[in-house]
């Protein structure tokens, strides 16, 4: 008995060892971020994309391949964006006032950034002139097309707003910010819980429940907001009036997601009901795993009430990842939780993964 608690407690350990290693390694991260980026740049290599190069499931790919090249610092990535610019003359979607489609727009201002010329964020900034000049007085009720005119749904929250903040962080014209904010409150105000500190996904859930009877929370909606609110903050000065508004509704949100994690590492489709979808799901997970580490890295959430549930959420994204870089456990394009298998993938899953990697390289940095 006593020789196979001394083997238990070895292998304990060495699992132990084993763990704080790959915890500790940066590099490690970086490897499968670029294992997962090169599947999917091979993917579309060979296949073709799936959607037309400006759809907002492709806007938020090249969000996580924006956030890679910062941390990797591979000009690959940056120059595959800026080449898509480019054969997009750097225009946006069909659906001109359309959240979804100018959602690649986040992606031409941070090219921008770094290129400098004047016809990468020309359109847009003539788009987002005629958006902010509109009247926004509508209900967000969801009738009448309301989503082709405001943020009506919450996944518009990650499409939208910060496509307007980086706007203003490429022209350093604070108007672009100041709308995002008042209209960021706007859907606040209609879509959020303030008893469960999320996001209902559209006004056609205010009395819809699951099997359990509990409310519908969507895993990935609720994804779509935190990591949107983060990229808001990250064009916020430090001073910006609204800032410390946008930081509480943060603070709640992350208090409320992390007490939702299962134990697989992961949130499964339904945030309150995860039993009537027991699968682990990666486009949700990857945004909670992006905005939890992110708020750690800025001061915003403690290290060590947090870390652990990044780390978990981390895991199991990586365990998520096919041989060849494929990122499996992606749900398909919907509005409301749904079924998911290890096959199913998506461009948004991906750059999802990628901004959580990007944001877990830099925990690790920090405390490795």
């Amino acid at each position: 008995m006593k020789k196979h608690l001394i083997i238990l407690m070895l292998v304990v350990s060495g699992m132990q060892a084993v763990y704080a290693q790959k915890k500790s390694n940066p590099n490690s991260v970086l490897k499968i971020m670029n294992k997962v980026a090169d599947w999917q740049l091979k993917d579309w290599k060979d296949h073709g994309p799936r959607h037309e190069k400006w759809h907002w499931t492709m806007g938020a790919c090249y969000a996580g391949y924006m956030a890679l090249n910062q941390v990797g610092h591979n000009s690959i990535y940056f120059n595959a964006m800026r080449n898509i610019g480019d054969s997009l003359k750097w225009n946006t979607g069909p659906n001109r006032q359309m959240a979804d489609d100018y959602c690649v727009a986040q992606m031409y201002s941070q090219v921008y950034l770094k290129d400098k010329r004047p016809v990468i964020i020309a359109h847009f900034k003539t788009l987002a002139d005629s958006i902010i000049a509109r009247p926004h007085i509508e209900s967000l009720e969801w009738k009448n097309n309301i989503a082709s005119r405001e943020w009506a749904w919450c996944d518009a929250l990650f499409m939208g707003p910060p496509a307007f903040a980086y706007l203003s962080s490429a022209t350093g014209d604070k108007k672009y910010i100041d709308f995002a904010s008042n209209m960021w409150f706007k859907t606040t105000d209609y879509l959020f819980d303030k008893d469960e500190n999320l996001y209902f996904r559209d006004g056609r859930f205010f009395t819809q429940k699951e099997a359990n009877g509990k409310k519908i929370f969507w895993s990935r909606g609720n994804g779509w907001v935190m990591g949107g609110l983060v990229r808001m903050l990250d064009n916020m000065p430090a001073n910006y009036p609204e800032r410390v508004r946008f930081e509480q509704l943060y603070r709640k949100m992350a208090e409320k997601i992390v007490k939702l994690q299962n134990s697989d590492g992961t949130w499964h489709a339904a945030l309150l009901d995860p039993n009537s979808y027991p699968v682990k799901e990666t486009s949700g997970t990857g945004f909670y795993c992006y905005a939890l580490a992110y708020g750690i890295n800025h001061g915003l959430l403690p290290y060590d009430k947090y870390h652990e549930v990044v780390e978990k959420a981390w895991a199991a994204l990586t365990s998520s990842v096919h041989p060849d870089g494929k990122l499996g456990y992606v749900q398909q394009i919907g509005e409301k939780p749904e079924k998911v298998t290890d096959d199913d993938t998506e461009v948004y899953g991906v750059g999802a993964f990628l901004l959580a990697g990007s944001e877990v390289y830099k925990l690790m940095l920090k405390h490795s």
